[in-house]
């Protein structure tokens, strides 16, 4: 297909309209009387032009319109009305979508590697008036395309993917001319980012002036608009909550193709949607994150237990010193299975292998069935190296870990923050990076999560030898703003909830189905015992799962939805809401 550049393009629009005019209607007539495969009317009856009979410019232009047809036919777009002004720019759009093989195969999968979807289209914006435009040429069809932002594909059940729609390939706005949509006020705190940035970028542009993010993911090469549509948590969180309490002010792409910038003072409700709304109420193209001073070293802390009643008893006490010098700048847990230490080739980015060796014999003096272990930070600068030793000291003679099962990594700030980018390597490496992802994320009641331990870890998975991690950490519940999309766990006066991460990898024949299986134990365990778990990163198969996840926050974002985005074209992938006339598994919620 054909593509043009800026420049080509700003020359075009400076043709006289008369003449721009006449070649669209010409190129109308041209697609209105093209014959298709099973037409009788002969080609020579179509309208023929040459440069003997308009200047050469508008021949060009004409020529260019209508190189675009196969593509405007393959989306089905509608081409036998009047053209309005701006449907030279909407050709510019065109342009842009891309729908060679190579393109829709890779939007066609996702991180998970279990589901595909093939799309239409793959569309690189250079701005956000780019996605408006896309998401307008939709909605002015009489069946419009649905539309899926993907920045990294991190998702694992197709939450990126659009079946015969268009997904946007976010990354084209940090491309080229466009690379650097980072702007900052040291002043003030805060750090404006496109949507597409992602996170690895975002920390080193700020560490250039002595500031970071307060709240991260553990995984840093993915992109803004990415985690805040699902919340965003990371082991800061119980201090700041997660990425999106972190949010000053949005620039959000409706599904009517509008374009506007929402905070909690202005725009309120479209601003709390889209935080943790799961890409339903429009794309987000820009974001205002706070900052804090950033440290320059950690003590990097891993500490075992043999016990879960300790293990999570320690947590939150860990979690309740909220202010900064108090304890852990970060804090998050690991469940390692007694069969990954004591069976097979054993291997860490963290543990020595005489310390692998230390906590399996552990696993076999205890009896324990899985061992687990409180990962904590603690951030210094050079001010206060001299006391960071002991404040640690002092931190751990409250906990009630194993004796003698403390280990100690110095490293960098960057260092620390990007280890799961290091890990990232080594995977692809040995070629388990690109291998399907069946994770299951869960937020777990405080009050249930010993159940859930005992029937799950210790039942449901306890020959298992996993592939992946096992996470398993509190969080402050007051630290989540109740009037965002994100849900967390409805059990009463409860202040706290766990981060469950079964974050495991299918690297053997047959290894995605068993997972699977367990996957829906665990999952029918929680239903049937009533734990009150709510799905992170969620998939739902039906309708009434999603309105069973959102609970009574359900009527809301229905109402949003059918306000933002009313023929549900944005991201289809979550399978929350159908089309009006599309066929829906368990029920309706079309819109």
């Amino acid at each position: 297909m054909l593509h043009f550049s800026k420049p080509i393009l700003t020359e075009t629009l400076t043709l006289n309209y008369k003449c721009v005019r006449d070649l669209m209607t010409l190129a109308h007539i041209r697609i209105s009387l093209m014959p298709s495969a099973n037409s009788s009317c002969p080609a020579s009856s179509i309208p023929t032009l040459s440069d003997n009979n308009m200047p050469r410019a508008c021949l060009a232009m004409f020529l260019m319109i209508t190189s675009f047809i196969p593509t405007i036919n393959h989306f089905n777009i509608v081409t036998t009305v009047a053209l309005p002004d701006d449907d030279i720019f909407t050709l510019d759009i065109v342009s842009k979508i891309h729908t060679d093989h190579d393109s829709t195969a890779k939007a066609s999968s996702d991180f998970g590697h279990i589901v595909e979807a093939i799309p239409n289209g793959v569309f690189h914006p250079t701005s956000p008036a780019d996605i408006a435009a896309l998401i307008r040429l939709s909605i002015s069809q009489s069946k419009p395309f649905t539309v899926a932002p993907r920045g990294q594909g991190h998702s694992a059940r197709g939450q990126t993917l659009a079946s015969g729609g268009i997904v946007i390939d976010m990354r084209s706005m940090g491309r080229g001319d466009n690379v650097c949509r980072v702007n900052m006020s040291t002043d003030e705190l805060w750090v404006d980012v496109g949507g597409e940035q992602l996170w690895i970028d975002i920390l080193h542009a700020t560490l250039k002036h002595g500031l970071a993010p307060r709240i991260w993911t553990d995984y840093l090469r993915i992109t803004v608009g990415g985690t805040l549509s699902n919340g965003g948590i990371g082991g800061q969180a119980f201090r700041h909550g997660p990425q999106i309490s972190n949010v000053h002010e949005l620039d959000v792409v409706t599904g009517m193709g509008e374009m506007i910038t929402c905070s909690p003072d202005k725009h309120s409700d479209l601003f709390f949607a889209a935080l943790g709304g799961l890409g339903q109420f429009g794309v987000i193209t820009r974001a205002r994150i706070a900052l804090e001073p950033a440290s320059k070293r950690v003590l990097w802390v891993r500490i075992a237990y043999s016990d879960v009643e300790s293990f999570t008893s320690d947590q939150e006490l860990l979690i309740s010193k909220r202010s900064s010098g108090s304890g852990f700048d970060y804090i998050e847990g690991q469940v390692q299975l007694n069969r990954t230490l004591t069976e097979g080739r054993r291997s860490s980015s963290f543990f020595s292998a005489s310390e692998l060796d230390r906590l399996a014999e552990l696993a076999l003096r205890t009896g324990s069935t899985a061992i687990y272990y409180i990962e904590g930070a603690m951030y210094y600068n050079d001010d206060t190296a001299s006391s960071v030793n002991q404040r640690l000291e002092r931190l751990l003679e409250e906990l009630s870990f194993a004796p003698g099962f403390t280990f100690v990594r110095d490293v960098s700030y960057v260092e620390f923050l990007d280890r799961v980018g290091r890990e990232e390597q080594k995977l692809r490496s040995a070629g388990v990076w690109d291998v399907p992802h069946p994770w299951l994320n869960l937020f777990v009641p405080r009050s249930r999560i010993l159940d859930f331990d005992a029937s799950v870890v210790k039942g449901i998975l306890r020959d298992a030898k996993p592939v992946g991690l096992i996470l398993m950490y509190p969080m402050n519940k007051d630290m989540w703003d109740d009037r965002m999309t994100a849900a967390t766990p409805d059990d009463g006066e409860d202040d706290v909830f766990y981060a469950v991460g079964l974050l495991r990898s299918a690297v053997a024949a047959g290894e995605l189905e068993r997972l699977e299986r367990e996957n829906a134990a665990v999952l029918e365990f929680c239903d049937r015992e009533g734990i009150g778990c709510k799905q992170y990163l969620p998939h739902h198969a039906s309708p009434d799962g999603w309105r069973r996840h959102f609970g009574e926050k359900w009527s809301r974002v229905a109402a949003l939805k059918r306000k933002y985005d009313p023929w549900a074209i944005l991201s289809p992938g979550q399978g929350i809401f159908f089309p009006a006339g599309a066929a829906v598994a368990g029920g309706s919620a079309s819109v």
